[in-house]
């Protein structure tokens, strides 16, 4: 494993993705008031996962966290399968999923070395997880060769362009007299795992080289909004100040594409690349 990847596995094994602000505890209730703060302050997951789509398919999810969206694939009666890179997530959704007497296959594993053959799965779903792997083009690339030919892909990673990332920006870059720093960098270094990315919408399209029906949608997030609890790792008086004075109304209604969330979607041509497909990149 490598010097990133190992950083990487020991920051979200300190904690899972919303476990020290959403998850008092590990109790049947506990996990039933996370879902309800997660699906409150993210509602597209919702329309974007289309859960009650997948009953009888084979579904693997990538990057299980503390388990909200998994439990929601096997309530609705998928073949279902996952892996995340640490040990604390498999734990949570293992006990999460018996909790509530549903089943699923969760192993640790790599997603830029998926453990499963060739055209297996009908669905690959990953929601916040690919932009924290090194090598996050090779981890597009699994999803696609997992995939069952007409098979489909639901993946969010981070836009570059978002109202958080010029948020970051003003504290880090401009507020540190470093107006020149870059988003890349800002990203890397201030926001959750070491490394993490984010991408413009056509730096993203040629992740998934080889796909049909590519969708891409931008959605204004609780963070960009400061909303709820988001950015709590940059707690300070700047954070409150900005709190109390962001322009929310304003926001939506003229950034509504600057969100930090990046919904992608498409499918896995069933008789080869399809002839729409963009030349694939190298890892950022």
């Amino acid at each position: 494993m490598s010097a990133l990847k190992q950083q990487v596995q020991n920051f979200w094994n300190d904690a899972s993705c919303g476990e020290y602000l959403y998850l008092a505890g590990q109790s049947k209730a506990h996990y039933e008031a996370q879902s309800a703060a997660r699906y409150a302050l993210e509602p597209y997951i919702i329309n974007f996962a289309q859960f009650s789509q997948w009953a009888g398919k084979r579904v693997l999810e990538i990057g299980v966290g503390l388990g909200a969206d998994h439990q929601k694939f096997a309530e609705a009666g998928a073949d279902l399968h996952g892996i995340d890179l640490t040990e604390r997530a498999v734990a949570h959704t293992n006990l999460r999923l018996a909790l509530f007497g549903l089943q699923s296959h969760i192993e640790k594993g790599d997603a830029e070395q998926l453990p499963f053959p060739d055209n297996h799965f009908d669905l690959v779903y990953s929601w916040g997880v690919i932009h924290h792997s090194p090598d996050t083009p090779k981890a597009a690339q699994e999803i696609i060769r997992v995939l069952k030919p007409g098979g489909e892909f639901r993946v969010m990673i981070y836009h570059k362009y978002s109202m958080i990332g010029f948020m970051l920006w003003l504290r880090y870059g401009l507020g540190t007299g470093r107006p020149w720093r870059s988003l890349r960098d800002i990203y890397s270094s201030h926001l959750e795992s070491p490394g993490t990315k984010a991408y413009s919408v056509d730096e993203a399209k040629p992740l998934f080289f080889g796909v049909g029906d590519l969708a891409i949608e931008t959605v204004l997030t609780h963070g960009d909004l400061l909303e709820g609890q988001a950015g709590q790792r940059h707690r300070g008086i700047l954070l409150s100040v900005a709190r109390a004075l962001w322009p929310r109304w304003l926001i939506r209604t003229l950034f509504p594409r600057n969100g930090l969330f990046m919904l992608i979607s498409g499918r896995k041509p069933i008789d080869g690349v399809s002839k729409k497909s963009q030349a694939p990149i190298q890892a950022m």
